[in-house]
């Protein structure tokens, strides 16, 4: 969430750079800024009666201490209206002031200014690639195709216990799934992440804290009955570890990593680009999270691109980097790096992971800050990434390790999965 004092320094800079992302900000950033006018002005009233109301108070004291007994009463009638004058006041702040939470949670977060404007994903720039594409044999398989052949992954048990998109997954399928796992955590706490187990559920006020809510509530499932969300992605849990927290800035950077299964309502859609693991409502995936102080989060955010570029190369899965334009850019990241795995079979790039920083957007919304230098609350910058996410990481391994005797496991996997191919 932006911050209000630096919507009025900075409006005009922020309504340009809302544009990358195709947005007329102004009449908002208006609408805010008016009704901020009124909440002041409104709050200025109430001071001044519970002020007046302060003073009379003291007098009708020493008016009843001087036996003006008659002067007394007269002005306590007075106090008694300041009193629901005060009342009527405060509710009229609390409305105001919940209005304007609402209309700043309607804002996405200003892009970097190394995000370029753009419509959709066919205006991100690639920034990097690394890797050389397999040559499979002429009869290669999707990996839909290669799970019911090695019988590994049955889709349609999934659709007969819950629905589409959630898979089961059998056998060395299950064995290879458990050992991304393992292999993902451990690159990630080798490179300093702690790790970490968290709730599949949240409640509205992690939600609302790291971004998701209310911007994407019809994609997360919702359990009506306890007011609770199941998480779409381990950052909300994690992230909202800090929450109404102000943390020691000797303890940047804090790094955390964890596994989670993750569940989403994303809209339905038929087609090559969405079968077998391309798209699920449940998967699995290893998030790694940060807290930085600001002048350190885009080193950080380097850091992180990496990282997961050092897994992607052990796994010797050819891949991409793209930085997100702005049309393409999600609600709370000022810049976000997307990984793109090639399958050969499909003859596409597969999205597997998004690094992002948020500056300030979710840290103001969480109320995360540390004391600076001078003793004074500031707020921290987050981030975080997918490293990784296994649906599609799994899609490129079953597809560009295919022979015609059956599926190798990458060097890196057979210490955790205990066996070198899938035959």
């Amino acid at each position: 969430m932006l911050q209000l004092s630096q919507i009025r320094e900075h409006k005009a800079n922020y309504i340009i750079a809302l544009k990358k992302r195709n947005i007329d900000a102004a009449p908002h950033f208006d609408q805010i800024i008016k009704l901020d006018e009124h909440r002041r002005a409104t709050q200025t009233e109430l001071d001044n009666t519970l002020a007046t109301s302060n003073s009379l108070s003291k007098e009708i004291g020493q008016l009843f201490k001087t036996g003006k007994v008659a002067e007394a009463n007269a002005m306590k009638a007075k106090t008694v209206e300041l009193k629901e004058s005060s009342k009527n006041l405060g509710e009229q702040l609390n409305v105001i002031a919940d209005q304007l939470q609402e209309l700043l949670y309607q804002i996405p977060n200003i892009p970097h200014e190394s995000v370029a404007k753009g419509s959709s994903d066919t205006d991100n720039e690639e920034v990097f690639k690394e890797g050389a594409i397999p040559k499979l044999m002429q009869n290669a398989l999707p990996h839909w195709e290669l799970a019911k052949k090695y019988d590994i992954i049955d889709f349609e048990l999934g659709v007969k216990i819950t629905g589409a998109g959630f898979p089961v997954y059998k056998g060395k399928g299950a064995r290879l799934q458990r050992a991304l796992i393992a292999y993902f955590l451990d690159k990630n706490t080798q490179a300093g992440y702690t790790e970490i187990q968290v709730p599949h559920l949240v409640n509205e006020a992690s939600g609302y804290g790291t971004g998701q809510l209310p911007d994407k509530e019809g994609q997360m499932y919702h359990v009506q009955a306890d007011n609770l969300y199941l998480i779409p992605t381990a950052e909300v849990p994690v992230t909202n570890i800090f929450r109404d927290e102000i943390v020691n800035k000797d303890e940047f950077p804090i790094k955390y990593t964890g596994y989670t299964p993750c569940f989403r309502r994303e809209a339905g859609s038929y087609g090559a680009h969405v079968r077998g693991l391309n798209r699920l409502h449940q998967f699995d995936k290893v998030e790694i999270v940060r807290v930085e102080h600001p002048e350190h989060s885009y080193q950080a955010l380097d850091e992180m691109v990496e990282h997961v570029k050092s897994i992607l190369r052990e796994l010797e899965l050819p891949y991409r980097v793209l930085r997100l334009c702005g049309g393409d850019l999600g609600f709370t990241s000022a810049l976000t790096y997307d990984f793109e795995v090639f399958s050969t079979a499909q003859d596409r790039w597969l999205e597997i992971s998004s690094v992002s920083n948020f500056e300030t957007f979710q840290a103001n919304r969480l109320k995360l800050r540390f004391k600076d230098e001078n003793g004074k609350n500031q707020l921290a910058h987050t981030l975080n990434g997918s490293a990784l996410a296994l649906p599609r990481v799994l899609a490129g391994i079953l597809e560009n390790y295919q022979t015609e005797k059956g599926i190798q496991v990458p060097k890196a996997l057979v210490p955790y999965c205990g066996f070198e191919f899938i035959d």
